[in-house]
C-alpha cells in the first residue's frame, strides 16, 4: 500500500513539472515570436500583451506608455467641434504638475504629450516651457511633445525649450482660410496658415520635429490638402473624425454644439482616399480614438471616453497611477493597432534639418 502511495505521488509530481515545463516553452515562444516581429515591423514596440482594461484581471494593469496631458482647458480659438472645452480655469501649480510626471515616469511612461485649451496660453507658454524642460532635462523621457493651434507661440520660446521638444503638433484643418474662420480656427482676421507656416519653419531652424493634426468635418471634408501638406512635408500627419463627446461638445451642459460637424464612416473614407498618396497620414476613426488615448485632465485624472463621455478617474496625484489607470478605459491594444507607438524621439528620426 505504501509504494502504490508513492508511485501515485511521483507521478503526480511528473504532471505538474511536464505542465510546468509545458508554460515556460510556450512562454519562451511567445516572447520569441513578439521579438520576431518586433524586428520586421519598427512601428510595434516589443511589449508583452497585455489585455486591455475591459477585461483586466485583478492585480493587471496597463502601462503608461504614453500619456496626454491637458493640463489647462483655457483657449483662445472656438472650434466648434473641440471635445476638451474649457470648462474650468484650474491649472495645477508647477511643483505638482512636476510631482504627477514624475509619478508617471516611474510608471513606465515614454512619451508625454502636452495639450489643452491651447497650452501655450498659461503664463505665455513659460509653464509649458518649464514642463517640457523638466521631462526631457530631469525625467529623461524619450519624447516630450506639444499640440497647439500655434497662434501664441513666439521664437523666443524655441531658442529657451526648443532644445528639449521632440515634436511639435500644429491643428490645422483648412488650407483655406474662410474654412478656418468657419470653423472658429481663428483668432480674429490673422491667417491661421501663415502662421502655420511660420511655425514650420522655427521647428526646421530650432531643430523640431514638425507635425499637422487636422480634425475632418462637414467644412472641410471635401477639400484636397495634397500638395500644401506634401509641401510642408510634417513628420506625421494625423488625421482624425470629428467625435462628439458627451458633456463636451454635445448633450446637456456642453459648452459646443458639434453635430452639424459630424460625417459619415464613409465620407471619411472618401477623405482618406483622396489622400492616399500622402506616406505620412495616420487616419483615426472615431472606433480608433474612443479608447486608444491615455488621456489625463487639469486636474491629473485619467478620462475613460468608452461611453461617449469623460469619466475621470481619482487624481494619480492622490490615489498614484496604478490605481487611477485602472479606470482609464484604456484599450493597449488598438494603441498598437493605430500606431501609437513609432519612432517618437527627434534624435532616432535622423530627420535631416
Amino acid at each position: 500500500m505504501l509504494l502504490s502511495n508513492q508511485v501515485t505521488l511521483v507521478r503526480m509530481l511528473l504532471n505538474l513539472c511536464i505542465i510546468n515545463v509545458r508554460s515556460i516553452v510556450s512562454e519562451v515562444l511567445t516572447r520569441l515570436f513578439s521579438f520576431w516581429m518586433g524586428e520586421n515591423k519598427a512601428q510595434v514596440s516589443i511589449q508583452p500583451k497585455r489585455t486591455n482594461l475591459s477585461s483586466t484581471t485583478p492585480g493587471e494593469v496597463p502601462t503608461p506608455m504614453s500619456v496626454n496631458y491637458h493640463f489647462t482647458r483655457q483657449c483662445n480659438y472656438k472650434c466648434g467641434f473641440c471635445f476638451h472645452t474649457a470648462k474650468t480655469s484650474f491649472v495645477l501649480p508647477i511643483e505638482e504638475a512636476k510631482r504627477g510626471l514624475r509619478l508617471l515616469k516611474e510608471a513606465g511612461m515614454e512619451k508625454i504629450n502636452f495639450s489643452g485649451g491651447e497650452p501655450f496660453l498659461h503664463h505665455k507658454g513659460v509653464f509649458l516651457g518649464e514642463m517640457v524642460q523638466y521631462c526631457k532635462q530631469e525625467l529623461q523621457l524619450p519624447s516630450v511633445s506639444i499640440v497647439s493651434n500655434g497662434s501664441m507661440i513666439k521664437e523666443t520660446w524655441f531658442q529657451k525649450y526648443g532644445e528639449y521638444l521632440d515634436i511639435l503638433a500644429i491643428s490645422c484643418d483648412s488650407f483655406n482660410e474662410e474654412t478656418n474662420q468657419t470653423i472658429g480656427r481663428a483668432q480674429g482676421r490673422k491667417s491661421h496658415v501663415d502662421n502655420l507656416c511660420k511655425v514650420r519653419n522655427w521647428c526646421r531652424q530650432y531643430r523640431v520635429a514638425f507635425k499637422i493634426n487636422s480634425v475632418i468635418n462637414t467644412y472641410n471634408v471635401h477639400e484636397d490638402m495634397t500638395e500644401h501638406i506634401s509641401e510642408l512635408n510634417p513628420v506625421r500627419w494625423k488625421v482624425f473624425q470629428c467625435l462628439l463627446i458627451e458633456g463636451e461638445n454635445s448633450g446637456e451642459n456642453s459648452l459646443r454644439e458639434a453635430e452639424k460637424f459630424v460625417i459619415t464612416d464613409q465620407e471619411f473614407q472618401d477623405f482618406l482616399d483622396r489622400h492616399q498618396s500622402i506616406k505620412c497620414l495616420v487616419p483615426e476613426s472615431n472606433q480608433k480614438m474612443k479608447d486608444s488615448y491615455l488621456i489625463l485632465d487639469e486636474y491629473m485624472r485619467f478620462l475613460d471616453c468608452r461611453a461617449g463621455r469623460k469619466d475621470p478617474s481619482k487624481s494619480i496625484l492622490d490615489v498614484g497611477v496604478e490605481e487611477a489607470v485602472k479606470y482609464s478605459g484604456f484599450d493597449e491594444r488598438m494603441f498598437l493597432k493605430r500606431g501609437g507607438k513609432y519612432v517618437w524621439s527627434k534624435e532616432d528620426m535622423k530627420l535631416e534639418w
